[in-house]
C-alpha cells in the first residue's frame, strides 16, 4: 500500500518525547519486531500490490487500515474481544511498517475498502473516531441521556459527534483551551465548561434539574479533572474511561461508592465499531473534516508536526501528514 494521509496521535507524541513506550523494546510476540519501527497507525492509502493468495482487493483501490494486531488465541480473543488481546499491538507501533512512510506491507486482514464518498483525508480519522464510537457503544448511554466529556482533544471532539448522532440530550464538555472550546461548540456541544471559571458539578446540576449527567466520558486522564466531575454524575450513573493514564490516579472512590456510580474502561475499538464509523461517514452522518487543522509533508513531520503539537497544542486538533507530498 502507498499511504496517502496519516494522523499524528497522542501516542505518537509520547513515543517522540520519551519512547520507546508502546513500541516494543524486545521482539513483539506477533510481529517479531522491536524498536526502532516506522510510526503512524491512523492512515489511509492506495493499494499498489496484492499477495497471490489475497482475495477481494485489487491494485488501485483506496483503503483504510485497521491497525490493531492480535494473536487470536488468548482468552480475550477467544471471547471475541481481540481489541483486549494479551499481546495487543499496532501497525505503526509494533511492526509491519507504519503510515509515516512511502510504502507499507501488512496482512490483508488489516485493510478495508473505502466508499467513494469518503476522502482519503477523512479516512485518516476513522481510527480515532472508532475509539469514540466503541466507548459509546459499550457504555449504558441511550438516546435522550445527558452526558459530560472530559477533554476536547481529537477523541473528545469525536465523542461529541458520535453522541450527537446517537441522540444525546445535553452534551457538556470540560476543556481549558480556547480553540478546543470553539471546536466543541462547532460540533454540537450544548455547554462548554472551564473549571477555572465555574464549579462544574454545580453548573451541571443546575442545567439537569439537579439530576446530574447519566454518563461521563473521560478522554483527558487528569486526576484533578476526574475527581472534580464525579459529583456531576447522577446516582447509578457511569464514568467511562477512554484515556491512557501516564500515572496511577488517586480516585475519590468514596464519591463513587456513595452514589453507586459505575466506573468502566473502554479499550480501543472492535471491528464492528471500525466498520460502523465507515458506514456513518459514507452516509454523511459524521463530518469530521473540521478536526483537521493542518496538512504537512512527511519530510516536515518533526518540525511542523510533532513539535507543532508540543509547542502549539492550543492551535491544533489533528495534524495530517501527506505521505506522498514532495
Amino acid at each position: 500500500m502507498k499511504p496517502s494521509y496519516v494522523g499524528i496521535c497522542g501516542s505518537d507524541l509520547h513515543e517522540y518525547i520519551s519512547g520507546p513506550v508502546l513500541i516494543p523494546k524486545e521482539k513483539h510476540p506477533i510481529t517479531g519486531e522491536k524498536s526502532p519501527v516506522t510510526m503512524g497507525h491512523e492512515f489511509s492509502g492506495i493499494i499498489e500490490e496484492v499477495g497471490e493468495d489475497v482475495e477481494g482487493f485489487s491494485v488501485g483501490q483506496r483503503a483504510v487500515v485497521r491497525p490493531t494486531i492480535y494473536d487470536g488465541s488468548c482468552s480475550a480473543c477467544q471471547q471475541g474481544c481481540e481489541h483486549c488481546c494479551k499481546n495487543i499491538g499496532f501497525i505503526g507501533l509494533s511492526g509491519y511498517g507504519g503510515g509515516m512512510a512511502n510504502h507499507i506491507v501488512a496482512p490483508a486482514e488489516h485493510f478495508y475498502h473505502l466508499p467513494e464518498s469518503i476522502s482519503l483525508k477523512v479516512a485518516a480519522l476513522i481510527e480515532p473516531l472508532a475509539v469514540a464510537w466503541h466507548a459509546v457503544t459499550i457504555s449504558p448511554f441511550k438516546c435522550g441521556d445527558n452526558v459530560l466529556i472530559l477533554g476536547g482533544g481529537p477523541i473528545g471532539i469525536g465523542m461529541i459527534q458520535v453522541l450527537k448522532l446517537q441522540g444525546a440530550k445535553t452534551i457538556f464538555v470540560v476543556e481549558l483551551m480556547d480553540n478546543r472550546k470553539e471546536l466543541a461548540k462547532v460540533y454540537g456541544a450544548t455547554n462548554v465548561l472551564d473549571p477555572r471559571e465555574e464549579d462544574i458539578p454545580k453548573a451541571v446540576h443546575k442545567l439537569t434539574d439537579n439530576q446530574g449527567v447519566d454518563v461521563i466520558f473521560d478522554t483527558a486522564g487528569v486526576e484533578g479533572a476526574l475527581n472534580g466531575v464525579i459529583p456531576a454524575c447522577r446516582v447509578h450513573g457511569t464514568i467511562v474511561n477512554i484515556a491512557v493514564w501516564e500515572e496511577a490516579p488517586a480516585v475519590k472512590v468514596n464519591d463513587l461508592t456513595y452514589k453507586e456510580v459505575n466506573y468502566l474502561g473502554a479499550a480501543l475499538y472492535d471491528e464492528t465499531s471500525f466498520k460502523d464509523v465507515i458506514k456513518a461517514l459514507e452516509h454523511g452522518q459524521l463530518k469530521p473534516q473540521k478536526m483537521i487543522t493542518a496538512e504537512i509533508k512527511l519530510s516536515d513531520a518533526v518540525d511542523k508536526g510533532f513539535q507543532q503539537l508540543l509547542d502549539h497544542r492550543d492551535q491544533h486538533c489533528k495534524i495530517l501528514i501527506d505521505a506522498q507530498a514532495s
